[in-house]
């Protein structure tokens, strides 16, 4: 009976397609489109989609041979999976109209109704909405994706379907609304997140870190990289895309896209020089996968900050970030948790310490919108806490959510290979195919 299970879904939302239509237009004048803002987030959808593909590279390489396709297939199977999701429900529960801050109501824009001709999201006005949800939806596919780093070469490809979609539902979405709506818990309290420290970078680091301890560890921990250049490939595609999940995310060709484009493209230099030195200071060899990870961590730190500092502190995130999420690194090497791919020291971390450096460095001089106040660099502490508070918050969330949801999934669906499978590879047992 299980295997026809998908079939019936399928059926469901061939369904739905023709009982909702979406073509109701709205054709208020409410104000007109900027034709460079909204060329401007075109780009930026596209920049941040093929960040996906680029964490496939990035991820592929890493592991062994045998897991290199499965490991890949997992990022890309994100991006047809959660744009149906989206497409449907999703988004409402993101963007959807508030309920008590936590969680939006999913029937304001099911389906993707109401959001034709000149209908408009309250924080992009210059944009359509439905371009502004196509943009929002690149971060909802990417971020599960990010999580399969740390449970890569032992996961069952049918179980991880189920857990990315309970993880987009119960993770990502309440998180999105509290954080990037107006009526959102943590947006109502000042919190700073540009574009995605807490929604995406600790959302997923803590999920990491929870399907790691879950899952236990591998048979075969000790492994050599597949393809070094691969993970080369994935860090210049996903600093490529990473302009438009940072600088997009002004929506609007402007002043701030630019500010952010340059922290972006910075901090993450810093982070990759500065991870190569802290490996030569220690007496390692300036290796590929050490500035490829390095660089990745400094863009993952500057996210929430992105908008908010200026290019100096930006360096100052960069290198910081880079040195304690190294030293995290190191010491989740010493540990018996076998986060295959160090998410949750490179993405957690990373991301954590963005947060708090966002605290720290912002400056209503950047960015006046931020009406939370100036960072604890020049004298005010409240922004700071705030900062603080979310991290816990969303840390307590991410991690034991994401517990939970392991859990249910495991009595819906085994999570873990059987040890024959896991030594032949998930390339071969999981889908048939080998490089």
């Amino acid at each position: 009976m299980k295997r026809y299970i998908p079939f019936f879904i399928i059926l469901v939302i061939l369904l739905l397609t023709f009982l909702f239509p979406s073509v109701d237009f709205d054709k208020t004048i409410t104000g007109h489109f900027d034709t460079g803002d909204t060329a401007w987030m075109l780009m930026s959808t596209a920049l941040v989609l093929i960040m996906t593909p680029g964490l496939a590279f990035f991820y592929g390489g890493m592991v062994n041979k045998k897991n290199v396709i499965s490991t890949m297939l997992q990022s890309v199977v994100c991006m047809v999976i959660i744009t149906v999701m989206w497409g449907i429900f999703g988004f409402s529960l993101a963007f959807g109209d508030s309920f008590h801050g936590v969680i939006g109501n999913p029937a304001t824009f099911f389906m993707m109704k109401g959001m034709l001709g000149n209908a408009t999201w309250k924080m992009a006005p210059t944009i359509p909405l439905l371009l502004f949800a196509m943009y929002q939806l690149k971060f909802a596919i990417i971020t599960p994706a990010l999580i399969t780093g740390a449970f890569a070469e032992r996961i069952r490809f049918n179980s991880y379907i189920i857990f990315l979609c309970l993880f987009s539902i119960f993770i990502f979405s309440p998180l999105a609304h509290s954080t990037w709506h107006p009526d959102g818990v943590l947006a109502k309290l000042g919190v700073l997140d540009f574009a995605g420290g807490t929604v995406v970078h600790m959302s997923a680091g803590w999920a990491a870190l929870a399907s790691a301890i879950y899952l236990k560890k591998r048979n075969e921990a000790s492994h050599s990289p597949a393809r070094i250049t691969y993970v080369i490939i994935g860090t210049g595609l996903l600093w490529f895309g990473w302009f438009g999940f940072n600088a997009g995310s002004a929506f609007g060709a402007n002043h701030l896209a630019v500010t952010a484009l340059a922290t972006s493209t910075t901090a993450s230099a810093a982070a990759g020089i500065t991870w190569i030195f802290f490996d030569m200071l220690r007496g390692r060899k300036p290796s590929a996968m050490g500035t490829c990870i390095g660089a990745v961590v400094g863009l993952v730190a500057i996210t929430p900050a992105a908008g908010f500092v200026t290019v100096p502190h930006s360096m100052a995130i960069g290198i910081i970030s880079a040195v304690v999420s190294n030293l995290v690194v190191e010491w989740r090497t010493r540990t018996s948790i076998d986060d295959t791919l160090d998410v949750f020291p490179c993405h957690g971390v990373g991301g954590m310490v963005g947060m708090l450096l966002t605290g720290v460095f912002a400056n209503q001089n950047v960015n006046p919108a931020n009406t939370t106040g100036d960072g604890l660099f020049f004298g005010h502490t409240h922004l700071f806490f705030i900062q603080l508070l979310a991290l816990v918050a969303t840390s307590i969330f991410s991690f034991f959510g994401s517990l939970l949801l392991l859990k249910i999934t495991d009595m819906i669906s085994p999570l873990r290979v059987s040890r024959e499978d896991e030594l032949v590879g998930l390339d071969v047992t999981q889908h048939g195919e080998k490089l």
